[in-house]
């Protein structure tokens, strides 16, 4: 340890510093969006105008003896309703295993020994190692840099690499922190390592998480306009049945009788279709997008969806891909993949993904095209130096 920065040396922490750590600063993680239960998604359901409105006909007809207008109104609340928890609470599932399944993990240097951890437990002070391929677990200095360039478009939007290195800026970066990494960035070429000086809220993107959940969301138009109806039904409800009560009291002379007539009046007014309809269209809504691989996790989303006139949007991997393909070449075809894949730092993952800066996937993918597996040829050619080309 190096007592006049509190970082570490090449050895990185050890064991009981970095356990003293996550103790004192908690896990390198994100709060989690507040997960919805069963029974929160059920209350936001009958909460809304419209259900709310037809429970609690449902409630008077019953206390009135109409057994069969309440258990009608009651049917169709309790249909809607329940497509509405089945829905929304599959797919806060289905994101639960999407988070498992995506777990990041790190590759820290503590005691002198290489270890990958789960990036929850990086903590500050971590000597961390990010190769290409790697998304950076925390915020953190450089202290080592070999080629390093790294994707920020996650927090800048910009696509272009960014190039680090340790210490000033580079050329054409005056304003860039390139003596830093960022936490959810990912590495797109070289290597480096870097001193953990930030995790969790406390980096960038935790920083930017917490800025947003400031913010308070727009009510859907949907669920405007339905409070409007719901206003005015009431409204037209309350009008016609105290005009039925006072004249069946004024013809009539009954208080009771003229008061259970109003109400009975101003309940058959209730538009009982009103919620079964529309939870049925936006659970279509919910399904028709599952099929293209979206995840509606509210209703309100698929009506906010639709009622898009205008969409801003970035055009480099939004509208694009940000790929990059060979198209043709010259010459000795074969010969000149082989070259360009040795030369290239994009890696074949696993499970067959190119990893890389776009350039030299494209590099690699076409040598794929030729018979030259880039895995395979490292072996048969290991590079034994490296010379960076600078443009």
């Amino acid at each position: 340890m190096d007592p006049r920065s509190n970082t570490p040396g090449g050895d990185g922490l050890t064991d009981a510093e970095a356990l003293a750590r996550f103790v004192a600063d908690g896990p390198n993680e994100l709060p989690d969006p507040e997960r919805r239960s069963r029974l929160r998604i059920l209350f936001d359901a009958l909460s809304e105008p419209m259900s709310a409105l037809l429970v609690g006909g449902g409630v008077l007809y019953f206390l009135l003896g109409d057994t069969t207008e309440a258990i009608v109104l009651f049917l169709f609340t309790t249909l809607s309703i329940s497509i509405t928890v089945v829905q929304e609470a599959r797919t806060e599932n289905i994101l639960d295993t999407l988070r498992d399944l995506t777990a990041p993990t790190a590759l820290v240097i503590r005691g002198g020994e290489r270890r990958r951890i789960p990036a929850r437990e990086v903590v500050r002070g971590d000597l961390v190692e990010v190769r290409e391929g790697d998304r950076v677990p925390a915020d953190g200095r450089l202290t080592e840099a070999r080629g390093l360039g790294v994707d920020e478009s996650l927090l800048t939007g910009e696509s272009v690499p960014v190039s680090k290195q340790v210490g000033g800026a580079a050329p054409g970066y005056a304003d860039a922190e390139v003596g830093e990494v960022k936490a959810g960035t990912l590495v797109v070429r070289g290597s480096g390592l870097a001193v953990v000086t930030a995790i969790g809220e406390a980096s960038e993107i935790g920083r930017i998480g917490r800025s947003l959940r400031l913010l308070e969301p727009e009510a859907p138009r949907l669920r405007a306009q339905t409070r409007r109806v719901v206003t005015v039904f009431a409204i037209v409800a309350a009008v016609v049945s105290s005009g039925a009560v006072g004249l069946f009291v004024l013809l009539r002379g009954g208080w009771l009788e003229g008061l259970l007539s109003g109400i009975a009046l101003g309940m058959s007014l209730l538009p009982e279709e009103f919620p079964l309809v529309l939870t049925v269209f936006v659970a279509m809504g919910a399904w028709r997008i599952s099929k293209v691989r979206v995840l509606a996790r509210r209703g309100d989303a698929i009506e906010t969806l639709g009622a898009t006139t205008v969409l801003c949007t970035d055009k480099t991997g939004t509208l694009t891909q940000n790929r990059m393909t060979v198209v043709d070449s010259y010459g000795d075809g074969a010969l000149l993949a082989r070259a360009a894949a040795l030369c290239s730092d994009a890696q074949i993952s696993r499970g067959g993904q190119i990893v890389g800066e776009p350039t030299e996937n494209a590099l690699v993918a076409f040598a794929l095209k030729q018979g030259a597996d880039k895995n395979v040829l490292t072996k048969e050619y290991p590079r034994v130096g490296e010379a960076p080309f600078d443009s």
